[in-house]
């Protein structure tokens, strides 16, 4: 994860309300009405639930307290506002409480398209629909708090996980794959890219070998999970998680399926 961004966080009043320009909300009705239509096409279905019972505004920013009202009723999470980038410690900490860091500033028109840090946006439309899910807010709070459990040299091998889940995961519906997770949901080109593309391999999910895959947070993912049955993850992740990470470490990293990056 990276610790550097251009961007500079907003802070909330007293009252947890931050004021958005209107050149922010112009982006962010932009940025929903060219990923509406295509989250309602290829997006699974439990994340198209969460979404219209959210009512995520399409015209305007939204407050992190107005999603938290929703939330909250449903699986007991909130949303809260936080600098562009955190550390690992301070993240399982917040998802280990069901409080989920949204990052409070939104990209730039120069970053329309792609943006390597999280924003709002991402934040908001891509996460907050799948945390409506009981069994995907589980799953998360469990993310968090086995990282609370494992040392520092641990944190990358479990943050896979959640990459390949939470944020690039894929299942399949009526013989069809549809995307899952928040990176594919909030992103123009990646979600059909995701579902339609014959270039990226599909491999069913096992969890050990999610955890051994690497990935590069700045392509589109030359490798993705499929989850036939949330249960099985959840089943995966209800055992010995740790095990699994230890397991995973003694296995070594696959070989990347992409170029490195060069200085």
């Amino acid at each position: 994860m990276e610790k550097k961004t251009a961007y500079v966080a907003k802070t909330p009043d007293q009252n947890g309300y931050i004021d958005y320009t209107d050149d922010e909300h112009a982006v962010w009705r932009d940025l929903y009405s060219q990923q509406i239509t295509g989250a309602e096409k290829y997006a699974a279905q439990i994340y198209r639930s969460g979404l219209e019972q959210l009512s995520i505004p399409a015209d305007r920013i939204p407050q992190c307290a107005e999603l938290s009202a929703r939330l909250q009723p449903k699986t007991g999470w909130t949303v809260a506002p936080v600098p562009a980038l955190i550390g690992f410690g301070r993240f399982f900490t917040m998802l280990s409480e069901r409080r989920f860091p949204a990052a409070s500033f939104i990209r730039s028109r120069e970053h329309f398209d792609y943006i390597k840090e999280p924003d709002i946006f991402h934040e908001i439309f891509g996460h907050t629909p799948l945390l409506m899910d009981p069994e995907f807010a589980a799953f998360s709070q469990r993310i968090g708090e086995t990282g609370l459990t494992v040392e520092t040299k641990d944190y990358s091998w479990l943050i896979r996980l959640y990459w390949f889940t939470v944020e690039f995961g894929l299942t399949r519906e009526n013989g069809c794959y549809k995307a899952l997770g928040s990176g594919l949901n909030s992103s123009p080109t990646e979600l059909i890219y995701s579902v339609e593309s014959p270039i990226p391999e599909r491999r069913e999910f096992n969890l050990v070998d999610v955890l051994r895959t690497p990935y590069r947070i700045d392509i589109h993912q030359p490798i993705y999970f499929v989850i036939e049955d949330f249960n099985d993850v959840l089943n995966a992740v209800s055992g010995d998680l740790l095990g699994s990470i230890r397991k995973a470490q003694s296995l070594g990293l696959f070989a990347p399926t992409y170029e490195a990056l060069t200085a």
